[in-house]
């Protein structure tokens, strides 16, 4: 894309800084949502990038072939610039085009666009384009043949999900999707449990997989629960790499991927088990996956706990670790989990990882699964000593213990037992709906929460980062933080407790500078010019060559200069005085403060 002059973007952070709407970073959607409302990108109006992401909706449904938690999407974006048209052909030829994209027999693909509602046509012109690209390579692409319209739940996209679900303020738009066909040969659809329903590609048989997402981007959700188009039409294009290389190697086994296969290789080698044998793959996809998924947690600020994204990390870590037991018979094998880490890193070098980071992740792992494994041994206990085990008991042990309802069934038929999955699933759905029910409210205000108390807790950020390294040294980096309209929640690099005379001084320096009302400034800057004044910059290695850089203070003997995106204050003097309420231990010489406004 950068012969068609899109400029490259670094991935942005699994957690987004200043974002309390969501809890991971699920798409490349996310971190561009001020530049699809509207905002100027310094890098100009075409876009690609390559976003690291995280879906704790899929964690269940790892275990198949292609599913997984963790992934990598592919992204290009149009700010007002090109449209359907161009998007689409370039799509196109990014897929077939044996010397400068993929080369995909275009036969193999299939399409899906928006068959109209909630006050929006049919999108008879994605329908049209579709039509004219596959003619070009000699294929007539009917509708209801190649060419399939689905209604919203399918076919449109907000982060919301169809336009009745979209909050006042998000965006969104009809999509267009792209299906690879892996083969009636292989049998997938005969061998899955859809097998008695007819075959189409939003089947979940696994024959069709989707590749890429095009979002025509033009509405945003009024009020009075309309949808008005932007005034400038965006193009979010998103494509799974994980699934693409599985395409490009017409292989339906996404794990055996360039970045999962020698994950792979290290659980055969601990497990004594071939991947080869049917019974040992979920298993194996399971660890992978989610040690996969841990690792990048990590690296980005989470560590395990009992809420939140850290609660999140737990599961992970324990689905892993109950994987792998079962996988080996021996509770002694899960302590070797954090060895299939390093395959992990030193796949992805310095592209995401750092010297520093194996031996935190490989220690935030040991210490959990330390932790875990008397969980395990209570949660067997009590499979072994409860007489009578129905649905409720199962998802019992799901919540308390971790065990997945496929590992608990699996010791019960050891017993002569059975389990009611009907109940358990019952119990299951009563949690989701528990679940979906709590999530709704983190989309209040739109898709990025860039109210007045969030604004003034993330400029909070910058002023908490400076005290500390005033206070404590310049060995202190944030590792993360986390914002919410009650409190800012913020970790980073420091080895031991702080005294109560060194938050006191975090605490004065910050209101010092609060009470002097200090201005705070927006550049535009090359990367090596905002180095070279002062600038920190810690989430990652990767940046653009145009940065944004945000100063408290004066621009020459300012008290904070960071790398950052926003949303900030215009002056300190819109700031209540704060108060540090509390510090935790997050292990491996990482603190964690939490800051109110009072």
């Amino acid at each position: 894309m950068e012969s068609k002059g899109h400029k490259i973007l670094p991935s942005s952070p699994l957690v987004l800084e200043g974002d309390a709407t969501t809890l991971f970073t699920s798409s490349g959607m996310q971190p561009m949502m001020p530049y699809l409302l509207g905002q100027k990108h310094p890098l100009g109006t075409r876009l690609v990038d390559s976003q690291k992401c995280f879906r704790s909706q899929d964690i269940d449904e790892v275990g198949d072939n292609r599913h997984t938690t963790f992934f990598e999407m592919l992204g290009n974006w149009s700010l007002g610039d090109y449209f359907k048209k161009e998007q689409l052909a370039y799509f196109f030829a990014f897929l077939t085009d044996k010397k400068l994209g993929l080369g995909l027999d275009p036969h193999r693909l299939y399409v899906s666009v928006f068959s109209g509602g909630s006050g929006v046509d049919k999108d008879d012109d994605a329908i049209m384009i579709w039509k004219n690209l596959f003619a070009k390579v000699g294929i007539q692409a009917k509708e209801g043949q190649r060419i399939f319209p689905y209604p919203a739940n399918k076919n449109w996209w907000s982060r919301a999900g169809s336009p009745d679900q979209m909050p006042t303020g998000e965006p969104g738009g009809p999509d267009s999707e792209v299906f690879f066909d892996f083969g009636a040969e292989r049998k997938l659809h005969e061998n899955s449990q859809w097998k008695n329903e007819p075959c189409h590609i939003n089947c979940d048989c696994g024959r069709f997989v989707e590749i890429g997402n095009n979002v025509f981007m033009q509405y945003v959700k009024q009020a009075d629960g309309s949808l008005k188009e932007l005034p400038q039409k965006n193009i979010d294009f998103g494509g799974g790499l994980t699934r693409l290389e599985a395409a490009v190697r017409d292989d339906p086994d996404m794990f055996n991927i360039s970045s999962l296969a020698p994950v792979i290789k290290e659980i055969e080698k601990i497990s004594e088990h071939a991947y080869s044998i049917e019974e040992h793959r979920p298993s194996m996809r399971v660890i992978a996956d989610h040690l996969t998924a841990a690792s990048f947690l990590i690296k980005d600020g989470i560590f395990p706990s009992n809420k939140g994204q850290g609660y999140v990390l737990r599961r992970l870590l324990r689905r892993a670790a109950i994987k792998l037991y079962f996988l080996t018979d021996n509770r002694e094998s899960i302590v070797k989990l954090p060895d299939i880490v390093r395959a992990i890193t030193q796949f992805y070098g310095d592209l995401y990882f750092n010297s520093e980071d194996y031996p935190l992740i490989q220690n935030t792992i040991t210490v959990e699964i330390s932790k875990f494994s008397h969980s395990l041994d209570r949660g067997l206990k009590e499979l072994q000593k409860n007489p009578q085990v129905d649905g409720k008991f199962a998802f019992d042990l799901y919540q308390n213990y971790g065990f997945p309802l496929e590992v608990t069934a699996e010791i019960l038929s050891q017993m002569g037992k059975q389990v009611d999955i009907q109940q358990f699933q019952k119990e299951f759905e009563k949690h989701k709906e528990l679940s979906r029910t709590a999530s709704v409210g983190m989309f209040k205000g739109g898709l990025a929460d860039h109210s007045d108390v969030v604004t003034a807790y993330h400029t909070a950020t910058h002023l908490l980062h400076a005290a500390l390294r005033q206070i404590l040294g310049n060995h202190v980096q944030q590792k993360g933080s986390n914002i919410t309209a009650e409190r800012l929640r913020f970790d980073f690099s420091h080895p031991e407790k702080l005294s109560d005379d060194q938050i006191k001084g975090v605490q004065d320096l910050i209101n010092e500078k609060i009470s002097n009302k200090l201005s705070v400034t927006r550049a535009e800057l090359s990367k090596d010019q905002a180095l070279s004044q002062g600038a920190l910059a810690f989430f990652g290695q990767k940046y653009p060559e145009l940065v944004t850089v945000y100063t408290i203070g004066d621009r020459k003997n300012f008290f904070s200069k960071e790398l950052c995106g926003g949303p900030h204050v215009e002056s300190l003097a819109e700031l209540a005085k704060i108060n540090i309420v509390k510090q935790e231990s997050l292990g491996a010489g990482t603190r964690r403060l939490y800051l109110q406004f009072v």
